[in-house]
């Protein structure tokens, strides 16, 4: 400001200087004596440093008569200890073990079907019936002629006991009994395969064959039975987490759809690392009293991987990077009680972050005022005036 004060005065003097006069700058130029130059231009120098001495004692007042510093303004916040739970973002879906499309055992007509969709069934009830195409007829004679081995293995056993009868005959007699009974267990297990039974205690979600239709063994899709109790979420986690993600870590879990928020945990981690993705499989219970959430749900999973007490967390805005790839901070130290301070820098180091924040681990103590606001704009050794000084009064 100064150099142009003595520009625009030394303009001035030349204009002046080239009125009309006959010693005007024009006129002693146009003289051609350099004698006359020399003086003219002396002349100008002596006046333009008497300027100059003015100028500085104009300088000088203003400096003393101004109060207002020109010092650049900002905003501060102080590092104190917070717990922090770090967290792994993943995505999963929601699915169960007992889920189950049922497929009959045993070739034939579907006769009967005893249950219909959305009702509650248990462990062993029958669901449904297949013709067993004469399986019964053939077991009601297997079971006379059973009997009829029965009798006679009695009477020959009674005999041969009474020392009656030769032991060949007895031998027969049991033999011939132990063979009706095993051909009438093995039709017995092949007539039940043409019952349909619930195999867990659930809910009929889907009948998907009816009455009346040709089915086949382990082929043709029944019914669908699902059981909601027994309810959890898979999804694979990157490798990086197998030693922090591990069974009982906390879990906050987000369904989107349901617009319901559960707070659970890892009930299984697999020690086995997939070669193809590098991750491992995580399983998390969700509990289901009321019975709304469905399986194949997406599911937004917050799964804590590591937790510290009294961390110092800090906004990553900031925080600046030097050339060396050192990480600083600008804090403020030496306040007045006119919330004036000087600015230190600090190197520090980071370490995780979740959002907009990040762990500060070396570097900073609790308490230190930390820059926010200006902290791009603000130099080591400068001057700075908090502006929030007069809140953080009234706060304490």
């Amino acid at each position: 400001m100064k150099h142009i004060y003595q520009l625009f005065i030394l303009a001035f003097i030349l204009v002046s200087c080239s009125g009309g006069g006959k010693n005007s700058v024009e006129n002693v130029m146009e003289n051609g004596n350099i004698e006359t130059v020399r003086e003219k231009r002396a002349e100008l120098v002596n006046q333009q440093q008497a300027i100059n001495d003015k100028i500085l004692l104009l300088d000088e007042r203003i400096a003393t008569l101004d109060t207002v510093k020109h010092i650049p303004l900002i905003t501060t916040f102080t590092a104190t200890p917070e717990v922090f739970n770090h967290v792994v973002e993943l995505q999963g879906n929601v699915t169960t073990k007992a889920l189950l499309t049922i497929t009959p055992e045993y070739n034939g007509i579907l006769t009967n079907v005893y249950v219909k969709e959305g009702q509650k069934v248990s462990k062993g009830q029958i669901l449904g019936k297949i013709d067993d195409g004469g399986l019964s007829q053939q077991l009601a004679q297997l079971k006379i002629q059973s009997e009829l081995a029965k009798t006679t293995y009695q009477r020959q056993k009674r005999l041969w006991d009474q020392n009656i009868g030769s032991e060949i005959q007895f031998l027969q007699a049991k033999s011939t009994y132990e063979s009706q009974q095993e051909a009438v267990n093995q039709l017995n297990q092949q007539i039940s395969k043409t019952t349909v039974k619930a195999p867990f205690n659930g809910t009929i979600d889907d009948v998907i064959t009816e009455q009346g239709s040709v089915v086949a063994a382990g082929q043709t899709p029944l019914m669908r039975i699902v059981n909601l109790d027994d309810m959890y979420i898979e999804t694979e986690v990157p490798e990086r987490y197998v030693g922090n993600v591990v069974e009982g870590k906390d879990v906050t879990v987000d369904l989107p759809v349901l617009g319901k928020t559960l707070e659970t945990k890892v009930r299984q981690a697999s020690s086995f690392i997939n070669p193809a993705n590098r991750t491992f499989k995580v399983e998390v219970a969700v509990p289901n009293k009321d019975q709304s959430i469905k399986p194949n749900l997406t599911a937004r999973l917050k799964i804590n991987d590591y937790t510290n007490e009294a961390a110092l967390l800090i906004p990553q805005s900031v925080i600046s990077e030097n050339a060396d790839g050192e990480q600083y901070v600008y804090i403020v130290t030496g306040k007045n009680s006119e919330g004036i301070g000087t600015v230190k820098r600090m190197i520090v180091e980071t370490g995780k972050v979740q959002g907009d924040v990040i762990e500060i681990l070396k570097g900073l103590d609790a308490g230190a005022e930390i820059i926010k606001e200006g902290a791009r704009s603000v130099r080591a050794g400068q001057l700075v005036e908090v502006i929030n000084f007069k809140n953080q009064q009234d706060e304490n």
